[in-house]
Order: C-alpha cells, then structure tokens, then sequence
C-alpha cells in the first residue's frame, strides 16, 4: 500500500491534548512508511493552516472548518435518530473531501469514531482508531446526570453503541487505546478484530533534566520560556491571585520560571479544562481534597493548568488555587510540581497527562480510574477517595527524599514500557510494512 488516507476529528497539530497527542504520533509513524493524505476538521481558526514542518511529511492536507453549534448537532440528533456525537461532524463538504481522496489510496486510517460516518462501504480497506468507546463515557456521564440530561446521555450511550459495533463488523480493526478498553468493546458485542495499540510518551521532550530537544512540531516550540503563562482568545488570564504573578516578574521554582510562587510546595494538574471529566477532576480536588492537604500543609497550593477554563473552573481560583489557562510550555508546571495529581472519576483508556508527568520524574497521585489501563508498576501512587487520595498527596509533601526516588522510578517506567514506536509497532503487521510478521489488510 503506497497511499493511505487519514481521516481525524482534530488537527493532529499541535499535539498539546490528549486526542491531538495519539493522531500526530499515530501520522508521524504512517507517514514514514507510505504517502498520507490528511483530511481533518478544525476547531479553531488557528488549526487551519498548521505549519510547514506538519504538512510537509503529508502528500496532502486537507482541512475544514467545524463550526456547528452543540444546539443544532442536538436538533439534528433528534430529528435522525443519530448520536449527537456525529450530527456534530456531519459535513457535506467533508464528504465531498472525502470522496475527491478515496480513488488515489489503498487504505485507510480512521482516527475517533466521529469519523467513521465518511468511511465507504466498499472499496479500500479500513482501520477504526476508536482511542477510546465513547458509548462507555456517556454512559458514564449517564449516571451521574439527573433529568433530561440523564435521558440525553443514555439515547447517546445507546446509539452511539450501536455505531461502533455496527462500524468494527465492517472494518479490518478497531483499535483501543488499552486493553481494558478493548476487552470491554469486546464484552459490550462488537465482533471483528479488536486490537488494543496503546499510546506512548515522547521522553527526550518530557525530560527533567532539560536535554531533550523541543522538536519542531512540540506546542511550545518557539513560544518562549517554559512554564511562561499566558492568555489566548479562547482562554483567561492567569487567576489574578496575590500569591501568583506572570512569568517575567522572574522568580523561579525548581529552576523553571512560573512567576512569583511564595508557596513552599505545588501540586499540579494538566489538561484541556473545558472536557466534562477534567472539570469535575478539580472540582472535586478543589473541594473535597486540597482542604485536607493544606490542614497539614498550609502554604501548599493547586495548580489548574490547560487551556480554555470554563467559568466552573475559573470560579475556584483563590489565594490556594491558580487556573492558568493556556500555557506555552506544559513541561514547565511539570518540572517546579512537588506533586502531579490526576483525580479524575471517569476516565478512558491511558492518561497522557498521567505518563508526561511521570516522563518528567515527578511524583503521581492518581484515581484508580485516572491510572487503569497504564502499566505502572508501583511507580505512582493510586488513591480510593478523597481521605485517601488527600493522605497520599501528604505522604509525598511529607518525604520529598522519597517522592524524588517514586518520581525517578516513574520516569525509568516509562523509559521501559512507553516509547512511541514500540507502542506503534502493531501498525507495521496491520498495513504489512517489510518485517511485519502477521498478515497485513
């Protein structure tokens, strides 16, 4: 196979969130081995002309605007008798996008099942990059939902479903971001090849002591210092706390400019903070956790760092609690944490911001959800409930000695198990690359 077409949700450019993070590894590593042709949605105007060094490992690049609101994707939803996860991607001109690219590939890679609505009947043949099933997270979503909303999240759960078995009966794969996640795909009635292909961490860009390069397609190449905090379009100002300033009143923790940090010690969370799970993860932080912390540690403070807060999470800054909005550099934050916390209560298949942190040496406090599916072997601490996960974040402010040696294990963790093309090596047999050793599609 010489032509590939890689169909994605998102730009996979800049790889600064989780899904963005696979789909640019994932088309880094096909392009390498065959011509890819990219037919993607943006987001945001600023996705629509990505640079130079992205597109030229592309034998084309075709990217569209998505501008459909969540209020129209829901009447239309209803009116169909769709998911709403794919009225709200549903584009005659992606469809025709589509149909211009299919006569000159041989295959194709489908990357987040919002996509698999542009996938032919017949013809080349396919593999389904589900990442995660959705249909689970609404689910989710459903129990925690009262009302209308609840209603809303099981039709979603249970037309979503259905897609996804309906789309891995027809495709040559599906694959899952873990094998838990593939194992209950597997459980849930879908048939056809079910793969697990796991994600992976890049450790010379994730790297404490400072020597990784930033390579050219990294967020915050080009962006000024690490750790400097900014404000976008789409994005706040960092909290206006008397505790915090912005980066250039060039006071230093840990050897990374964050600005003028009079705490003695920061516990940090990463993510795109207006995604459902993330929010309800600081929330719950903020709330019913830091509380606990800072009984044993006063001037200990919690760092919301992710682009794009929406009010719920702008409106828990105070004088213990910064929100960020966007960064240039997430490794900066990483670097100066005394302690990473990932308290998710739903989350799916692997956590990048679970492996950056312990790539970067620093201790982890995680969920049992938020650490499920990653191979860590002891290297991170994993907390039941709020008591518990408020303890083992002390036990890590208690014994810096040893939260040190927990984070240098995390990153030698990572080092072993996580590396990209190790994790994207399944790929090689599924389109029969020199040297696969399984039969190719």
């Amino acid at each position: 196979m010489s032509d590939l077409l890689f169909l994605a949700h998102r730009v996979p450019f800049p790889p600064d969130r989780g899904d963005k993070i696979r789909s640019f590894h994932v088309l880094r590593y096909l392009s390498t081995r065959m011509r890819v042709h990219l037919v993607a949605f943006a987001d945001d105007a600023a996705d629509l002309d990505p640079p130079v060094g992205f597109t030229n490992m592309l034998a084309s690049c075709t990217i569209l605007p998505r501008g459909k609101s969540q209020p129209r994707a829901g009447i239309e939803a209803l009116a169909t008798g769709k998911p709403v996860s794919l009225t709200a991607f549903a584009s005659s001109a992606m469809e025709d996008a589509v149909d211009r690219i299919l006569p000159r590939v041989g295959g194709i890679y489908c990357f987040s099942g919002q996509m698999a609505q542009y996938l032919p009947d017949d013809g080349a043949p396919a593999v389904m990059d589900f990442v995660d099933m959705d249909s689970a997270k609404f689910a989710g979503f459903a129990d925690e939902s009262r009302g209308p909303m609840r209603w809303m999240m099981r039709r979603e759960a249970r037309l979503l479903g259905a897609f996804e078995r309906e789309i891995a009966a027809r495709v040559s794969a599906s694959l899952f971001v873990s094998e838990a996640e593939a194992a209950l795909f597997r459980a849930g009635g879908a048939t056809g090849r079910i793969l697990a292909v796991e994600n992976g961490i890049d450790s010379a860009t994730f790297d404490p002591a400072g020597q990784g390069a930033i390579l050219s397609h990294h967020p915050g190449a080009g962006r000024g210092p690490n750790g400097k905090v900014t404000g976008t379009g789409d994005s706040p100002s960092p909290s206006p706390s008397p505790n915090w300033t912005p980066a250039s009143a060039g006071a230093a923790k840990g050897g990374v400019v964050l600005g003028e940090v009079r705490a003695d010690t920061l516990i940090v969370f990463t993510g795109q903070m207006d995604y459902r799970p993330n929010i309800e993860a600081v929330t719950w932080f903020a709330r019913d956790i830091l509380p606990q912390i800072r009984a044993r540690h006063p001037t200990a403070r919690f760092a919301i760092v992710g682009r794009a807060p929406t009010p719920a999470v702008q409106a828990l800054a105070d004088d213990a609690i910064t929100v960020t909005g966007a960064v240039d550099d997430v490794r900066g934050w990483l670097a100066a944490a005394d302690a990473c916390v990932a308290p998710l209560k739903l989350a799916r298949g692997i956590q990048n911001k679970v492996l950056e942190a312990m790539a970067m040496a620093r201790p982890v406090i995680a969920s049992a959800a938020a650490a499920e599916g990653i191979e860590h072997a002891g290297t991170i601490r994993v907390a039941a409930d709020a008591t518990d996960f408020a303890a083992q974040v002390c036990a890590v402010l208690d014994a810096p000695a040893a939260a040190a040696t927990l984070g240098q294990a995390a990153r030698a963790q990572v080092l072993r198990r996580y590396g990209w093309d190790a994790r994207l090596a399944p790929l090689d047999a599924l389109f029969g690359f020199e040297g696969s050793d399984r039969t190719a599609l």
